[in-house]
């Protein structure tokens, strides 16, 4: 993950080896978060692009972190496992004090923005955009960072194609007092808008929440997909000159 530089023994030039991530390969789109009535809600479908080729369809990009919090990512899968390990140890080293402490979802967010914009400032990025939410003393949080430490908090984000296509919905359709069921609603529509427009989404997904009481990660399962709209079947009809 660093780069070295190698002398060329009796020579003046240098080579320089680099050993870390200079092209994301094995990637994840677009993460969705909102607030709810009684927590935050997650979403994220499943599938990893091989460069272009949709490769891999069962790759899980939401997980706990500590008590109180939940993370999302897109972007480069590798990268994301070791933003876990980065976590696995920040989560360990807090127990470790037995304070009856623990870390909410702001200190893991604030800590994300470090990592992220620390690892910019050495030209040696986390290729992720990610999500964290959590519920902690009844307290909801959700906020995102980008992979050159972008950082902010909302009452609702999206990564990717998502912060492009999703955000205009949520806007016109979220409300504080959402329960679970219409929560999850408005989730699988900004999920079936990006699934027709990102080349890289598939229809298998994976919605999480966190509340009070903890994360809950739920089962995978497909949306329902229509295919039949005359623009897909005649997608240049109108457009002239077109190849």
């Amino acid at each position: 993950m660093h780069s070295a530089v190698v002398a060329k023994e009796g020579s003046e030039n240098f080579e320089i080896a680099s050993e870390r991530t200079l092209y994301p390969y094995v990637t994840g789109t677009s993460v969705i978060g909102i607030k709810y009535k009684d927590g935050i809600l997650m979403t994220a479908d499943m599938g990893g692009s091989y460069g272009s080729t949709l490769r891999y369809k069962s790759v899980e990009r939401l997980k706990p972190v500590g008590k109180h919090s939940l993370l999302g990512a897109s972007g480069e899968i590798s990268d994301f496992q070791e933003i876990l390990r980065y976590l696995d140890e920040l989560i360990l080293y807090d127990n470790m004090w037995d304070d009856g402490n623990s870390l909410g979802p702001k200190e893991v967010h604030n800590y994300l923005n470090r990592v992220m914009y620390n690892r910019r400032n050495k030209f040696n990025p986390l290729w992720n955009s990610l999500v964290l939410g959590g519920v902690k003393n009844g307290q909801k949080y959700l906020g995102t960072v980008s992979m050159i430490g972008v950082h902010f908090e909302d009452n609702h984000v999206a990564t990717g194609f998502g912060n492009h296509l999703a955000r205009p919905i949520l806007r016109d359709e979220w409300h504080e007092d959402m329960s679970f069921e219409e929560a999850v609603k408005l989730l699988e529509k900004c999920m079936l808008v990006l699934l027709y427009r990102d080349r890289s989404a598939i229809n298998k997904l994976q919605i999480a929440k966190i509340t009070e009481e903890g994360v809950t990660i739920f089962e995978p399962y497909s949306l329902k997909t229509f295919w039949k709209f005359s623009a897909f079947h005649n997608p240049t009809k109108g457009a002239e000159g077109s190849w």
